[in-house]
C-alpha cells in the first residue's frame, strides 16, 4: 500500500489523528506500517460510533434441539446423505487456527504442541486423523482449508507439510490468513504498539469467511461443488468433522447450518448455548446466562439452556455468501493491547513521535532504538485499555434464519485444550483421548 492510498483511507474512516503521528514518524518506521497495512480490514471501522449500541441482544428464548434419542432411528439415513455429499465433493472443512500455543506453555501454532505421552502426538495430527476416518468412511476426499494468524502462518505451513499432513493429501489442504483489525483507544482512534507497528488484532471468530471469501482460496471454495462448510476450532481434540451423519441431518432438515452440541456439564460452564433470539435461532454466551436463564426449565424439566455449542459449525455456502455480502455487525470488545508509550503508562502522542524521529535522524537508527532514546517503550498493560472490533459467529447463526442443533456425545466428541492444567486442559483432554482408546 502507498502513502496515498493510505491517507485516503484513514481519511474515510476518520482517522485523521492517526495520519498526523504517521506523518512524523521516520521513513523507514513509515515504510514498515504501509507494509503493514496491507494485512489490515480497514473496513471494520465503519460504523464504529454506532457498534456499542447495536450489541443489545434480543428476546432469548429455547430452541429445541435434535438430542440423540430423537435421532437414533434415523442414524444410517442420516450417514448415506452425508456419504453420498461427501462423495459428490459437496463438502469441506475450514481449521480456525490462528492461536498460539502460549497459555500451554509453548511456542509457535496451538495445534503444534504435543500432547503424547510416550510418544509425539500433535494437536494438528489429532484433527488429521479424525478426518482421515471419515475419508475412510466415505472413501473420498474433501478440502481442508485452514485459517492461520499473522502470528503463525509460515509456521503452520512448514509444520504441516514437514510431517506431510499427516497422511491427509496435500492437494486437498489450502491455506490462508485471517484478516486483522486495527485496536481503538478510548477516543476511537488507532494507535501504535510500536513505532513501526499499528496495533491490530484479528477480526473476531466471525471473520473467517469473510477473510476466506477475501484470499486465494476463494476459487476453491465456490470451484462449482462445494456446498457445505464444517467449520471447526483447532482446540477440541475429539472432535468428528466432515461427520456423515450431522452432515446428512443438516441436509435432511433443510437447514442453512447446524451447530454440534453437547449436554453442558453445569449451568456455568464457559460455553456458549444455542437459543432463539427474537424467534430465530442464535447462540446466548456463557457471560450473558443470567440467573433466570440459568434456571430456567423446559415442559419434561430439563434445563432450557441446557445444549453448549462446541464451535463445530456447518454452513451452506450460498446462504452464507448471501449473509456476509450485507455485513455482519461489528462489535466493539475491551481488550489488553499492547501499545507504544511513556515508561509511566502513558500513550505516545504527537510530540513524542515527533522525538522518535529526531533521534532516528542523530543516530540513522530506526525503530526500538530511536524510541527508548526518545524516552518510549512497548507496555504491555494490566487492565483492558481498548476496544477491538470483532466479527462473532454467533452473529452469522442468528442472521442465516435456519439452524439445527444436533447433540452429540460429549465424552466422545469434546475435549477442548484451553488451559495448561485443571480443566478444559491438556490433562482432561489425554484422559478423555485414553478413555476413546487412544495411545498417547
Amino acid at each position: 500500500m502507498d502513502r496515498s492510498d493510505f491517507k485516503n483511507i484513514l481519511e474515510k474512516y476518520g482517522q485523521t489523528a492517526f495520519l498526523s503521528m504517521f506523518d512524523e514518524l521516520p521513513d523507514k518506521n513509515r515504510e514498515a506500517i504501509l507494509a503493514q497495512a496491507d494485512l489490515i480490514d480497514f473496513s471494520m471501522l465503519e460504523g464504529i460510533k454506532t457498534s456499542k449500541t447495536s450489541q443489545i441482544r434480543g428476546k432469548i428464548e429455547p430452541i429445541r434441539t435434535l438430542r440423540i434419542a430423537d435421532y437414533a432411528e434415523d442414524t444410517e439415513k442420516y450417514r448415506k446423505v452425508g456419504i453420498d455429499a461427501i462423495k459428490n465433493g459437496k463438502v469441506a472443512a475450514l481449521m480456525l487456527s490462528g492461536g498460539m500455543g502460549t497459555r500451554l506453555g509453548a511456542k509457535g501454532a496451538k495445534g503444534m504442541v504435543d500432547i503424547g505421552l510416550t510418544k509425539k502426538v500433535y494437536i494438528f495430527q489429532r484433527l488429521f486423523e479424525n478426518m482421515l476416518d471419515v475419508v475412510r468412511e466415505a472413501d473420498a476426499w474433501f478440502h481442508v482449508f485452514i485459517m492461520t494468524s499473522i502470528l503463525n502462518d509460515e509456521d503452520t505451513r512448514a509444520f504441516l507439510a514437514e510431517h506431510d499432513y499427516f497422511g491427509y493429501r496435500g492437494e486437498y489442504v489450502h491455506f490462508y490468513m485471517q484478516d486483522m483489525a486495527p485496536c481503538l483507544n478510548a477516543d476511537g482512534n488507532m494507535f501504535l504498539e510500536a513505532p513501526d507497528r499499528i496495533a491490530i488484532s484479528p477480526n473476531g471468530n466471525g471473520g473467517f469467511y469473510s477473510s476466506l471469501v477475501g484470499s486465494d482460496c476463494e476459487s476453491v471454495l465456490h470451484n462449482g461443488s462445494i456446498e457445505f462448510v464444517n467449520v471447526f476450532s483447532v482446540d477440541n481434540v475429539l472432535q468428528r468433522i466432515c461427520d456423515p451423519v450431522f452432515v446428512g441431518a443438516v441436509i435432511d432438515n433443510g437447514a442453512a447450518c447446524g451447530a454440534k452440541v453437547v449436554v453442558k456439564a453445569s449451568p456455568d460452564e464457559k460455553v456458549g448455548a444455542m437459543c432463539l433470539e427474537d424467534g430465530t435461532p442464535s447462540v446466548v454466551e456463557y457471560y450473558e446466562m443470567t440467573d433466570e436463564l440459568k434456571a430456567a426449565k423446559l415442559e419434561d424439566g430439563e434445563p432450557a439452556y441446557n445444549y453448549g455449542v462446541i464451535l463445530n459449525y456447518l454452513f451452506r455456502v450460498n446462504d452464507t455468501d448471501k449473509v456476509v455480502a450485507k455485513k455482519l455487525p461489528m462489535h466493539l470488545v475491551r481488550k489488553k493491547v499492547p501499545y507504544l508509550g511513556y515508561p509511566d503508562g502513558r500513550p505516545a502522542d504527537l510530540e513524542a513521535v515527533r522525538r522518535i524521529k529526531e533521534e532516528s535522524e542523530k543516530q540513522e537508527r530506526i525503530f526500538e532504538g530511536s524510541a527508548v532514546t526518545a524516552g518510549l517503550t512497548t507496555i504491555a498493560p494490566d487492565q483492558p485499555n481498548a476496544d477491538k472490533p470483532e466479527l462473532l459467529s454467533l452473529d452469522l447463526v442468528h442472521l442465516l434464519s435456519t439452524c439445527l442443533p444436533f447433540e452429540v456425545l460429549r465424552e466422545k466428541e469434546f475435549a477442548p485444550i484451553k488451559n495448561a492444567t485443571g480443566t478444559d486442559s491438556v490433562e482432561s483432554a489425554r484422559e478423555l483421548l485414553k478413555a476413546n482408546g487412544y495411545v498417547l
